[in-house]
This record gives structure tokens, C-alpha cells and sequence, in this order.
């Protein structure tokens, strides 16, 4: 299995985002820890299978439709050669070749068909195919990270549930420590993610702590607001 740290990203962010909107909903609306766990694990668990399907399908379907095109692209050539030929020759016109040169480049494309093929693929249709990345792979690495971050902001929950501290720590010590637990975690997302974008790791941490702040703030006023009016 290879570690895709774009997928990784995409649900370690979904799993702390959704999750800390979850606690923050429910805290905002005065409800018990135990409700608390457990609308925040069956959202860990159900979202995170959901995310990992959506990206397996939608992984396969990406690579079923340029497998398709491939094969279309193939059969062009097989069967309208001076047509493909003259599609090459505009592509690479258009990028500001002429004469001997343009007539060079199209030679050497055209001599080997995988060449031209490829060519065509990326070139007229805007598709590159990643063979290093497979759609299980994809879902497994969403599925992990969306749990393994998404639990976070549920830990000072547990431990209240469990520690019986319950006495002397509230729901509301608990969701001071849920609050910077996730955004320390979304702080250290933004930084992978601007180390994967080669941007400052400083200004995407804040960025994707910004993000999640916003998110949480929004569904700590709709709870807030529901328990007022209902």
C-alpha cells in the first residue's frame, strides 16, 4: 500500500472539521457528554466509510474514463492517422513552433505510437494517468486519516466519561480542551498540506485553522440557536 499525503490531507481535514462541528453543535445546544460521544464516534465511523467509498469511486471512475479515452485516442490514430497527425501539428503550432522544427516534432511523435498516444492524451484532452496511485489505496489512506485526526476532538470527552471526573471537570473544561486539541491538529494539517503545495507551512497552518475555525463557530450557533427556540 503506498501513503497518498493528498489523501491523507483531504481526510484528516474532513475528519477534525466534521467531528469538532459535531461537539460544537452539541455543546452549543447544552446537551450531556454522552450525547456528545455518541453523535461524535457515529459520525467518525459512518462519515469516514462514506468518505473512503467516495474516494474509491471516485478514483476508479477517473481511471475507468482515461482508460476509456486511451482506447479512443488508439483507434483514431489506427483509423484517421492524417487526422491525428494534423491535430499534432496544430497542438505543437499553437505552442509556437514553425517549419522544420514543427515538422521534426511531429515526426518524432507520431514514430511511436504510445508516444503519440500520450501525447494526445495530455496534450488535447488533459488527462495524465497516475499508475502509482490505486483507488483502494485511496480509500484506505481517507478512511485512516479521517478517524485517526477525527478522533481528536472526542478524546476530552472519553476521558471525562471514563476518569470520572465529572465532579470537579465539566463539559465545558472538556470543550476548552477539545477546542485546542483540534486546532493544534488542524494547524499541523495546514502545514503538511503546504508542504505537499510547497507553500509556507506557517501561512497554510493558519489557513486550514482559519477554515476549521469557521466551521466549528457555525455549528456551535446553530446549536445554540436550536436549544434557544426549541
Amino acid at each position: 500500500m503506498k501513503l497518498s499525503i493528498e489523501d491523507f490531507v483531504y481526510g484528516a481535514t474532513d475528519g477534525a472539521v466534521t467531528t469538532f462541528a459535531v461537539v460544537a453543535g452539541v455543546v452549543g445546544a447544552s446537551l450531556s457528554p454522552s450525547i456528545i460521544l455518541i453523535l461524535g464516534f457515529a459520525n467518525l465511523f459512518a462519515d469516514g466509510f462514506s468518505m473512503s467509498i467516495g474516494n474509491y469511486l471516485s478514483e476508479k471512475t477517473h481511471r475507468e474514463y482515461i482508460q476509456k479515452q486511451r482506447k479512443k485516442e488508439e483507434w483514431e490514430i489506427d483509423n484517421l492517422t492524417a487526422q491525428e497527425e494534423g491535430e499534432i501539428r496544430d497542438i505543437y503550432k499553437e505552442k509556437g513552433f514553425k517549419e522544420e522544427i514543427l515538422e521534426e516534432i511531429v515526426r518524432v511523435i507520431t514514430s511511436k505510437k504510445k508516444v503519440w498516444i500520450d501525447t494526445m492524451m495530455k496534450e488535447e484532452l488533459g488527462l495524465i494517468e497516475n499508475k502509482n496511485k490505486s483507488p483502494r489505496d485511496s480509500a484506505i489512506t481517507t478512511f485512516v486519516s479521517f478517524n485517526l485526526i477525527g478522533i481528536i476532538p472526542l478524546v476530552p470527552f472519553v476521558f471525562l466519561h471514563v476518569s470520572g471526573f465529572n465532579r470537579v471537570w465539566s463539559t465545558s473544561d472538556a470543550f476548552v480542551y477539545s477546542i485546542v486539541f483540534t486546532a493544534i491538529a488542524f494547524f499541523l494539517i495546514g502545514t503538511i498540506r503546504g508542504r505537499v503545495v510547497k507553500r509556507s507551512l506557517v501561512s497554510t497552518g493558519f489557513n486550514t485553522l482559519a477554515i476549521g475555525g469557521i466551521a466549528a463557530s457555525v455549528a456551535y450557533l446553530v446549536g445554540y440557536l436550536i436549544s434557544e427556540f426549541v
